[in-house]
């Protein structure tokens, strides 16, 4: 399909485009063709086929955004500096921030043949193999955190220290820029969370958004190969990073299924408490102590998730949402937060018993 007709601007970005590729990441025969690749509620992607090549295109949205949002120069960073590590990355090819191409920032990567599964039940396969597809998401998720971000090249990707504490503050920032309407949950949570933040311990490269639908597995094999959607990456506390990775055994999305209210014994799926311990394992903690304030990871990790659905709700209003579900999630704002503010009542709990 003619590029122009894809990205919505003039007919000749499609040869603009296929100029820039020629030129900045490998030569071609034929004629350009991209399609748009429907997921992802932030940044558009989409599917370049270049003569025999397969490659995949991120660009920032059109319209007004939000500030410090839409970062693709970020991910096409860290995956540049990821890919010389254990940690699973597409190969980046070049990163173009000339909008006169085709009207945005955007960056090209080699697009991985594999399996992006997006229901957390995983029903297309096996009890033995979910238990290893989950096993292998715990140790991909240890690996990265366990890289040592100075010697990759990383140092200054983000700040030292303060990660929950500055995450509250931007967040917070976030929500007040794309609030739609007062929820009260959000505001208890606004109130609760700086005062009881636990001390940071470690500084490690974290993903911002891994998730069973942002790891892309082997076509056939229990392993990723290649780890997506880097653009909420920084320098942060681990902790924090797979406490969002475990929203998935609590909260219902809506446009994947997740593992809320799932038997997932029967599915050969592991347990919330026995994935905590093997990531514990992975990394170096004692697995049956667990982590320490959990639930306060997972309340804040439920209000960052709340910001980010009501940004998707803005941005849906204004008429500029990355994917047709944005509705739908708007929708799911004030249960999020209300599921956050039982954990930061768990998390009370939790110290005064101790």
């Amino acid at each position: 399909m003619d590029a122009g007709a894809v990205f919505h601007e003039d007919p000749s970005v499609g040869e603009r485009l296929a100029a820039y590729i020629r030129g900045q990441v490998a030569p071609f025969a034929g004629a350009l063709d991209v399609t748009r690749i429907q997921g992802g509620q932030s940044n558009p992607t989409y599917l370049v086929k270049a003569g025999e090549d397969r490659y995949v295109l991120r660009r920032k949205p059109s319209g007004t955004l939000l500030p410090s949002a839409h970062a693709i120069e970020r991910e096409y960073r860290v995956m540049r500096s990821l890919a010389s590590s254990t940690v699973p990355v597409p190969r980046v090819r070049a990163l173009c921030e000339d909008v006169g191409v085709i009207g945005s920032a955007f960056y090209i990567m080699d697009f991985a043949e594999g399996r992006i599964l997006d229901d957390q039940t995983l029903p297309e396969v096996a009890p033995a193999e979910r238990q290893a597809l989950y096993a292998e998401l715990n140790r991909a998720i240890a690996a990265l955190h366990l890289v040592d971000y100075k010697q990759v090249g990383l140092e200054g990707y983000g700040k030292e220290g303060r990660y929950v504490e500055r995450q509250i503050e931007r967040w917070t920032k976030q929500y007040r820029a794309s609030e739609t309407r007062r929820i009260e949950a959000m505001e208890q949570l606004i109130i609760w969370l700086p005062t009881n933040v636990p001390p940071q311990t470690t500084t490690a490269i974290v993903h911002g958004d891994y998730r069973l639908d942002n790891v892309v597995f082997h076509p056939t094999e229990p392993r990723i190969i290649a780890i997506l959607d880097w653009e909420l990456s920084t320098l942060g506390d681990p902790m924090v990073d797979f406490a969002y990775h475990c929203l998935n055994w609590h909260v219902s999305l809506g446009t994947h299924r997740t593992l809320a209210g799932v038997d997932v014994k029967s599915l050969g799926i592991p347990s919330e408490a026995d994935y905590v311990a093997m990531y514990c394992t992975h990394v170096g903690m004692d697995p049956k102590a667990g982590i320490p304030r959990w639930n306060f990871y997972m309340a804040f990790n439920m209000f960052r998730l709340a910001a980010i659905q009501q940004g998707v709700a803005r941005r849906a209003m204004d008429g500029n949402a990355a994917n047709d579900r944005a509705n739908d999630v708007a929708m799911r704002v004030a249960s999020t937060a209300a599921a956050g503010v039982l954990m930061a009542q768990a998390d009370n709990a939790e110290i005064s018993r101790h």
